[in-house]
């Protein structure tokens, strides 16, 4: 789907970021930037990138900082001759910075940190890509968004508003970069296999009901895959979506298409509706 495409991915480093970036790979990108805050990381999945035969590149920022994220767009327009796709994944949770993630409790410092990288970061990359992406014939940028910025969980609140900040911001970035030809969607997954995910589960007083309560609402009744969402994410960055665009789109097992939750069953195992 991504033939020929020059792909750069944040927050490349782990979880949806890192299938992400292998998927594009598999679907045929030309070359692919992955960017993390931690460069080893970034490495690790370029590396394996690389190993499906594409060209990558591996590149330390902090999507925080507009000079790094500057810099990141000039390098990969730089080795690549331009940028096709971007997909702004990078995302932080507070229970990741904190142990007291409720919103009384909760720390000014973490506040604005989970902004800075969740909303700010995002306008970032979209900023400093968009001059590339507009030289481009059929650009896109993906944004992760998250079920999260549909509905509220307790212990993140800061989380949950910004994944529903991306959404609109995603809608005003198709709206003011249509003319220029560049398509922005989001999309909203449910729980997923991630280190983000169990970094939230392991943080709740009970691990083991944290995790049957992410997962109750999944009509599909487990967490997803992240190369689910990744085939997802190659789906909207590619020609294929080509009259797609301000759309977010959930992939979430089913959580937003009622209002119930599975219930343990004594006789089935996983559980019953």
């Amino acid at each position: 789907m991504l033939e020929g495409k020059v792909c750069v991915v944040t927050g490349a480093g782990a979880g949806i970021g890192r299938e992400t970036a292998v998927e594009m790979a598999r679907q045929g990108a030309r070359g692919l930037v992955a960017s993390d805050l931690d460069r080893d990381a970034a490495a690790a999945t370029a590396a394996l990138v690389e190993a499906e035969g594409v060209e990558a590149l591996a590149i330390g920022c902090d999507i925080a900082s507009s000079e790094q994220v500057e810099r990141l767009m000039a390098e990969t327009a730089a080795r690549f001759g331009g940028i096709d796709v971007l997909h702004n994944n990078a995302g932080i949770h507070e229970t990741g910075l904190t142990d007291e993630p409720r919103l009384e409790s909760l720390s000014e410092e973490v506040f604005d940190k989970v902004c800075e990288v969740n909303l700010k970061g995002v306008w970032l990359a979209t900023k400093h890509a968009t001059p590339h992406l507009r030289r481009s014939e059929g650009a896109a940028i993906v944004n992760a968004s998250s079920l999260s910025g549909l509905v509220g969980f307790e212990g993140a609140g800061v989380y949950c508003a910004t994944k529903a900040a991306v959404i609109l911001l995603t809608k005003v970035t198709a709206l003011e970069l249509a003319a220029d030809g560049i398509r922005c969607n989001c999309y909203c997954p449910g729980a997923a296999d991630t280190a983000m995910a169990r970094g939230y589960i392991s943080s709740a007083p009970d691990p083991e009901v944290a995790e049957q309560t992410l997962v109750a609402s999944h009509l599909i009744p487990r967490m997803a895959d992240p190369v689910e969402i990744a085939r997802l994410v190659c789906f909207l960055a590619s020609d294929a979506s080509s009259f797609m665009t301000g759309a977010a789109v959930p992939i979430d097992g089913g959580a937003t298409a009622w209002r119930g939750v599975n219930q343990p069953s004594l006789n089935t195992p996983g559980g019953s509706n």
